[in-house]
C-alpha cells in the first residue's frame, strides 16, 4: 500500500518493537477534556477527523515486485509459490512466529517524528551517525522507551475455570488495549514529560500503574478481569477479539470497578466513552463526540458529584477491508500531534499492535507478540525489576 509503511525503532533501541502489518484498529484520542469551555451542546470534535472506521496499515510492495520477477521465472516459480503461501494469513503468522517478523530501523530521515504528541526534531548530523549536534533522537529515544510494553506472558495462573496459563496466539488485542490504558494512566498521573527513572526507587505511582496490569486476578485490570468483564461481548479466553468489544469491554471493566470502590479510590480515575457510528459499533457510520453525551459520561462516572472529570475517548472504526484507504492516511498522521494522543490499537484480524509514533509515513508502534514470563510486581515495591515493561 502506498504510503504510511510500518517502522519500529534502530535494533538497539526498539529491541521489543517490531513491525507487523495492521489492517483494523481501535483508536483513542485523548484522555482529559477539561474546561468547561468545551461544552458546546453538540461537538463534532473528531466527526471530520474519523469519517469512516479505522484500520491500519499493510504494505507488502517491497516484496511485490521481486515475487512478480520470480513468478515470470520458472527456475523460481516454486519458491515465488511458496513465499506467496507464507505471506498469507495464518501460513504468514506461522512464518513470523518461528522466524520473527521483518524488522525495520529508524531511517535516516531528518524529518519530526510525533510521538503521542510529542514532535522529537531530528538533525541531519544525528541521521547520519553523529549524535554530538543535537539530542533529538537521544530524546526520542527515551521518550519511546517510556513508555509501558505490555506483552505476551506465560506461566500465570489459569484463567477463570479454564486451564490456560497464557495468553500466546490469542491475546495481543488485550495486551496492546492495555497497553494504551496505562499510557493514559501514565500521562494523567505523572504527566506527558514524565520519564522512566534510571535509577531504583522507582516513582511510587509508577510502581502502582505497573501492578494493575499483572497477570492475577488480584490486579484490576489484569487479563483475567478484562475477560470476565468482556464475556457479554464474546470475550473468552483462547479467543481473539476485534475493537469494538474491547472498547465495550474497558468500559464494562471501569464501570464494575466503580460500584466495588469509592469515587477516591477509582483504579481508573476518568470516566470512558465509546464513541461509535451507531449503537452497536460495528456497522459503519460516523463518529461523531456528542458534548452532551460525554458530559453524562462524566456524570455517571462522578456519580453526580461534579459536572466534569477527565474522561478517555475511544474510537472503534474500520477505515478499509483489506488495505486503509490512502484518503485516511494524512489524517491518521495528525493524530498523533494532538496533545491528548494515546495512539491507535491496531491490527488485522489475529494481530494487533499499539501504534505511538509516527515519521513521515511510517508508523512507530510496541508489539504485544514477544513472549515473556509472568511477572506480577507488588504496588509498594519500588525496586522491582520492570525492564520487561519497557522497549529499550
Amino acid at each position: 500500500m502506498k504510503g504510511f509503511r510500518e517502522k519500529a525503532g534502530a535494533s538497539k533501541c526498539f529491541s521489543k518493537s517490531t513491525p507487523d502489518t495492521p489492517n483494523r484498529s481501535l483508536a483513542s484520542v485523548g484522555s482529559e477534556l477539561g474546561s468547561s469551555e468545551s461544552k458546546s451542546s453538540k461537538g463534532s470534535l473528531l466527526s471530520s477527523l474519523f469519517n469512516s472506521a479505522f484500520s491500519v496499515f499493510e504494505t507488502y510492495s517491497e516484496s511485490s515486485a521481486s515475487e512478480k520477477k520470480a513468478v515470470h521465472n520458472k527456475s523460481n516459480g516454486w519458491t515465488a509459490a511458496v513465499k506467496r503461501l507464507v505471506t498469507a494469513g495464518s501460513m504468514r503468522r506461522i512464518h513470523e512466529r518461528v522466524l520473527g517478523p521483518s524488522r525495520t530501523g529508524i531511517s535516516s530521515s531528518t524529518s519530526d517524528i510525533w510521538l503521542l504528541g510529542v514532535c522529537h526534531k531530528i538533525a541531519q548530523d544525528e541521521a547520519l551517525g553523529d549524535a554530538a549536534g543535537n539530542n533529538g533522537l537521544a530524546e526520542f529515544n527515551q521518550d519511546f522507551s517510556s513508555r509501558i510494553l505490555i506483552s505476551y506472558r506465560k506461566g500465570f495462573d489459569p484463567i477463570g475455570d479454564s486451564k490456560i496459563t497464557s495468553d500466546v496466539g490469542w491475546g495481543c488485542m488485550l495486551r496492546s488495549s492495555q497497553m494504551l490504558v496505562a499510557q493514559a494512566l501514565l500521562f494523567h498521573r505523572l504527566g506527558r514529560p514524565w520519564r522512566k527513572p534510571l535509577q531504583k526507587p522507582f516513582d511510587r505511582e509508577y510502581v502502582e500503574i505497573l501492578h494493575l496490569f499483572g497477570d492475577s486476578e488480584t490486579s484490576p485490570f489484569s487479563i483475567h478481569n478484562l475477560l470476565q468483564a468482556g464475556k457479554a461481548y464474546g470475550l473468552a479466553a483462547g479467543s481473539w477479539v476485534g475493537p469494538y468489544a474491547m472498547c465495550r469491554s474497558w468500559e464494562a471493566l471501569a464501570r464494575c470497578q466503580r460500584a466495588e470502590t469509592g469515587l477516591g479510590c477509582q483504579s481508573l480515575p476518568m470516566a470512558i466513552y465509546v464513541v461509535s457510528g451507531d449503537e452497536d459499533g460495528e456497522r459503519g457510520g460516523a463518529p461523531v463526540v456528542c458534548i452532551d453525551d460525554a458530559s453524562r459520561h462524566c456524570s455517571v462516572f462522578s456519580k453526580g458529584q461534579a459536572d466534569w472529570t477527565p474522561i478517555l475517548l475511544l474510537v472503534p472504526l474500520v477505515l478499509g477491508l483489506e488495505k486503509v484507504n490512502p484518503r485516511y492516511i494524512p489524517t491518521l498522521r495528525l493524530t498523533f500531534t494532538f496533545p491528548q494522543s494515546l495512539g491507535i490499537v491496531g491490527g488485522k484480524p489475529g494481530a494487533s499492535t499499539y501504534i505511538v509514533g509516527v515519521q513521515e509515513e511510517s508508523a512507530i508502534y510496541l508489539d504485544p507478540h514477544d513472549v515473556q514470563p509472568v511477572i506480577n510486581i507488588g504496588k509498594d515495591d519500588l525496586e522491582a525489576d520492570t525492564s520487561t515493561y519497557h522497549s529499550e
